[in-house]
């Protein structure tokens, strides 16, 4: 607002007659600033005033308010509309967002928009970054293919019931894995009934006979057809996905190709990788060499050489292949999940390919666009430093605990002190809480809650569900509602009223 000021004192003598235009669109475009009212409890209205000064300069003007909650779970809309009055020029409220109830009436009453920011106010500059560069992750520009690897072994019902588990998973592509040497007598029934349901199906054999069945019960895609099977796509209308005679051998593969193209027969190429010692990164080559070679052809790469044959968390792993596949310009990518550690891996690869192409789309690395494929550490896990929670515990007037986390460990304090370890046993010794086994048990969840998120480098909030990416899918928050009253805290509410009553 500093504009106003400067312009409000210069001498209308002294500006030339073509200035006043100029100095009149300043100031309606000045005077559109926003300004924000941020609300808040009692023991975060220091930190706040520290975490907003470290934003500036911003394109908005700010105002904090504290109306009287110790804390932003005590903060309900009907105290708000009671306490609140609003200061005028005020565009936009900002609510912690841990602020639980309707905020439809609030709105009504006092005539602004009113949202709820992040869980914790460390998280401000992020939250208005994101805010300006809120990535589209709906798009994406690689198809996966997702295998049934024991399709022959399954009823229809069940590879039905797996095809839409992956379809919710983030396939687009069904594929119908054959297994060698097992018969496949209703191949051609599951084709048809998948594509009955909708869904684009592919028939994923070596056996040439397999893929012909496939082609004719009505498969978009066939996997893979080489030089001695390649005979197959003149007899179906599936687009065939074409490999080498062998792994390392590009010249056939070549040569399946330019029969492809010279007949205008679409397809897909697969140079297929290879497991981590048998040839990863000689074909990683491969497909270097074969995009360069043909630049605008259709490509696939096979993932589960790697997620399945490495003993490592497989979003790191589809974070990387997905970056490769990115910058190699491939158009598809086939996964599976047989191995018990690969039991997300449809979910992550779906991710990585909607983060690697904002990333892109961008021009830049892919970081800070999605946290999904971070599972077991966080960019900031620890928002708070020991002398700001100090600070918080100097400030509560109350016998309620509260944990926080930090890189020195486990913070447990109330009105009577602060504690801080790293096993959640050595905070026993100093609870007297005995006539409160609920209690007790309760502390004992959190605490340990709290040693996990400290070991791991995640994220604690108290009372919260670890976010645990693609892993887990996280339960959907009503942040209208208000929460139930937990089990021990509910028994300790009961056994106080039946002595009450006896």
């Amino acid at each position: 607002m500093a504009a106003f000021t400067h312009m409000a004192s210069i001498d209308d003598g002294q500006i030339e007659s073509e200035q006043i235009p100029l100095l009149k669109l300043r100031f309606r475009l000045t005077s559109m600033t926003e300004k924000i009212l941020f609300l808040t409890g009692k023991l975060a209205e220091r930190s706040l005033h520290r975490v907003l000064e470290s934003m500036q300069p911003t394109d908005f003007d700010y105002e904090v308010r504290q109306v009287g909650a110790s804390v932003a779970a005590l903060m309900t809309p009907k105290l708000i509309q009671k306490r609140l009055e609003l200061s005028p020029g005020i565009d936009r409220i900002l609510l912690p967002g841990r602020v639980r109830g309707d905020l439809e009436p609030l709105e009504a009453q006092f005539g602004v928009p009113i949202e709820r920011g992040p869980d914790e106010l460390k998280d401000l500059p992020t939250y208005f970054g994101r805010a300006a560069m809120a990535e589209d992750l709906t798009r994406y520009d690689v198809r996966i293919f997702a295998e049934i690897t024991e399709a022959p072994n399954l009823g229809l019902d069940e590879i039905l019931a797996e095809a839409r588990r992956y379809q919710e998973d983030g396939a687009d592509i069904i594929d119908v894995g054959c297994l060698p040497g097992v018969e496949f007598p209703h191949l051609a029934e599951t084709v048809q009934m998948l594509k009955q349901e909708d869904f684009v199906v592919s028939v994923d054999s070596m056996e040439t006979q397999d893929l012909l069945t496939g082609g004719q019960a009505g498969a978009d895609f066939l996997l893979s057809l080489k030089s001695d099977s390649l005979w197959v796509a003149d007899e179906v209308e599936s687009v065939p996905i074409l490999i080498g005679d062998s792994n390392t051998d590009l010249e056939s593969l070549y040569a399946c190709i330019e029969h492809c193209l010279e007949k205008d027969q679409p397809f897909i190429a697969d140079p297929i990788l290879d497991p981590i010692h048998f040839g990863c990164a000689d074909s990683i080559a491969r497909y270097v060499e074969l995009r360069r070679r043909y630049p605008d052809i259709q490509m696939m790469m096979g993932i589960g050489n790697l997620t399945e044959l490495t003993h490592a968390d497989t979003a790191g792993m589809n974070a990387l292949l997905f970056g490769l596949i990115s910058e190699l310009k491939i158009q598809y990518a086939l996964t599976t999940q047989v191995s018990e550690h690969c039991r997300t891996s449809l979910r992550e690869a779906d991710r990585a390919r909607r983060i690697m192409r904002a990333a892109a789309a961008h021009g830049i690395p892919p970081k800070g666009i999605d946290d999904q494929l971070m599972m077991l550490h966080e960019r900031h896990p620890f928002p708070y430093s020991p002398e700001e929670i100090a600070d918080f515990a100097a400030q509560v007037k109350d016998p309620n605990f509260r944990i926080q986390v930090s890189e020195d460990g486990v913070h447990l304090y109330n009105r009577d002190g602060e504690l801080i370890h790293t096993d959640p046993l050595d905070f026993y010794p100093d609870l007297d809480l005995d006539d409160d086994p609920g209690h007790l048990f309760y502390l004992g969840i959190e605490l340990t809650r709290a040693q996990i998120a400290w070991q791991l480098g995640k994220r604690y909030e108290q009372d919260e569900d670890f976010l645990w990416g693609c892993a887990v899918t996280a339960s959907a928050k009503d942040l209208s509602a208000f929460r139930e009253v937990g089990p021990t805290r509910q028994k300790h509410k009961d056994a106080i009223k039946h002595r009450k009553d006896s």
